[in-house]
């Protein structure tokens, strides 16, 4: 068989459909006329019907309009006739705002779908706080998901700007659009009492509405979200409140309110903040090594900047634990920092407390907890399925003042809201760190100290290398694979299945090592080129790992630093991302959603 090419002409296209266009503009060959609004446009059978499947179902044999001469389209405007009509002999679309409803309906009706794509592009490509409400109406009406998707993304993230400068709009939003609005994760800086005078104000506009369909956009509201008193208030606002459905969500979010220690554990989605991604949370610690700050800072991870939280944290403390818990920060223990005068001069009272205060986002308020049952400083804790356990540390003696390392364990019984003991470590600890892997606990390092008469300054140089398992679900803690590395003042965090050891109070600064649970094995890595100490430190969804601050030594001397590094666990690399706002040091990290 002889061998052939075959060739593909791109120009011989394009001259084909400016061949037709030259034809349709001199009126020459047409051979059926169609009509919208009073006007005539002439065209080729044989190209509608290969460029639509409207004009091939409506051109078939079967039908009255196969032979006609002139076909009336009443649902066309002329103008959206027009622009699909170039669209068809020429490749191009003739779109703009305000042409956009007439050409879409046009294309859609006339089933040209590559136009309709190309409106349903134009669409999300033009989404702004002007347009995006009437944008989805007009997705919706259509059923251009992608475009409705995103139009009601757009509603959602610049609901602030549109409750303030263009209600009117919202109050014209399709039901639809609404409901999925009302159901998004994100609606930043709009507090959840304006969505629900929104949705009454809708339900008013739009009236009368069924009750089914009141009861379905009024259930995505989160009442868990409102404050008591405010509930109270807007379950009588409006009679749409009151049917047996919103009446019960009302009386679950009121029960919500009244739960106290149990909150973080009964959290729901009517109750779950409307929240960005997790910020993180920088508390306590100073520029000061001895003074410690009560402002709490919040670090965005995306945007890498930093903002402050209204409040501040009610005590000035250092050597604490914080974690997050059910979307509340918990800031256990440590030493409170005191500031007094005696004989006109200043002095610090730096004594241990067992005090517990948690945090909560939703409504900016510190409410202070069952405290724990020991006072404790340099300790560790941890969450393990919502449950916060307090791993040793040091309490101070009240009558001598002197420093006392623990053994005790005890974890936070949020269903009770009491603190209970936990099995004690085999010895007693203070400096160490822990970390969660498989719902396992495990406690690295640290130093003994001395039980009994206090600790001395040369304790750390006995810090220990050891390393201790406990499932919470048993009594014993058991021995694992040591570190290569005694280490004092360190962090563990979990990333990627493994635990990561990284730095210290003492030396060496810089090293890093892996730890595998599987072999049961630790390996060293890259170390940090500058080495740092009693830093802040959290693990991202990412499995990267952030530093915040710290100290250093230069010269000779300690140096409290500004940097936030971050190291990839994944290409053992460490960079600097960014500067904090001033020098940080003896801070506390956790992650923890905020509200916008």
């Amino acid at each position: 068989m002889e061998n052939y090419s075959l060739l593909y002409s791109s120009a011989h296209r394009t001259g084909l459909l400016c061949g037709f266009q030259r034809l349709r503009s001199q009126s020459r060959m047409c051979d059926v006329v169609l009509e919208a609004g009073g006007e005539s446009f002439p065209c080729h059978r044989a190209l509608l019907a290969s460029s639509s499947d409207y004009f091939w179902a409506l051109f078939g044999e079967a039908t009255v309009e196969r032979l006609a001469d002139s076909i009336s389209l009443p649902a066309l405007t002329p103008q959206g006739l027009d622009a699909v009509l170039d669209f068809l002999y020429s490749g191009w679309l003739s779109i703009s705002p305000s042409t956009l409803p007439v050409v879409l309906a046009a294309a859609r009706y006339l089933q040209v779908e590559p136009a309709v794509s190309i409106c349903e592009r134009f669409i999300i490509d033009g989404l702004s706080a002007e347009t995006c409400c009437g944008y989805a109406n007009l997705a919706e009406h259509h059923a251009l998901v992608d475009a409705l998707e995103a139009a009601n993304q757009t509603v959602a993230m610049e609901m602030g700007t549109l409750l303030k400068d263009r209600r009117d709009d919202l109050l014209g939003l399709n039901v639809q659009s609404l409901m999925a609005v009302l159901d998004a994760d994100q609606i930043p800086a709009v507090k959840e009492a304006e969505l629900i005078r929104l949705a009454l104000d809708w339900l008013d506009e739009n009236g009368p509405v069924s009750l089914l369909k009141s009861n379905l956009l009024l259930s995505h509201l989160r009442f868990g979200l409102v404050a008591p008193s405010d509930l109270s208030t807007l379950s009588h606002a409006h009679r749409a409140m009151a049917t047996p459905l919103i009446r019960s969500q009302l009386t679950r979010a009121m029960e919500y309110h009244g739960m106290g220690a149990a909150q973080p554990i009964r959290q729901t989605r009517q109750s779950t903040l409307r929240a960005s991604p997790n910020h993180v949370l920088l508390v306590g610690g100073g520029s000061s090594r001895d003074w410690p700050e009560q402002q709490v800072m919040a670090f965005d991870p995306r945007s890498r900047k930093f903002s402050s939280l209204r409040s501040n944290l009610p005590l000035r403390l250092r050597h604490h634990c914080v974690c997050s818990v059910g979307g509340f920060l918990f800031v256990i223990g440590g030493q409170e920092v005191k500031e007094g005068d005696e004989d006109g001069k200043k002095f610090d009272d730096d004594a241990t407390t067992n005090q517990v205060w948690r945090y909560d986002p939703r409504f900016d308020l510190w409410e202070k907890m069952e405290s724990m049952l020991e006072r404790r400083a340099q300790f560790t804790c941890c969450v393990v399925e919502d449950v916060l356990y307090a791993i040793g540390g040091q309490n101070t003696r009240l009558d001598t003042g002197v420093h006392v390392s623990v053994a005790s364990v005890e974890f936070y019984d949020m269903a009770a809201g009491s603190w209970r003991r936990g099995p004690a470590l085999p010895r007693p600890l203070y400096g160490h760190a822990s970390a969660v892997l498989d719902n396992n606990i495990y406690v690295s390092g640290g130093a003994a100290g001395n039980q009994d008469s206090g600790v001395n300054q040369d304790d750390h140089r006995q810090s220990s290398k050891e390393v201790l398992l406990w499932d919470p679900k048993g009594r014993v803690w058991e021995k694992r694979a040591p570190m290569s590395i005694a280490r004092f003042g360190h962090r563990l965090a979990t990333a990627h299945g493994h635990i990561y050891a990284l730095l210290g109070m003492y030396e060496p600064f810089c090293d890093i090592e892996q730890y595998s649970a599987v072999s049961d094995n630790w390996t060293r890595l890259r170390p940090l080129l500058i080495g740092s100490f009693n830093y802040g430190m959290v693990a991202t969804p990412s499995g990267n790992l952030m530093v915040f601050g710290g100290r250093k030594w230069s010269d000779g001397q300690e140096v409290i630093v500004r940097s936030v590094l971050e190291y990839d666990t994944k290409r053992d690399r460490w960079r600097e991302i960014c500067q904090l706002p001033r020098p940080l040091t003896g801070t506390e990290c956790t992650l923890l959603p905020l509200p916008d």
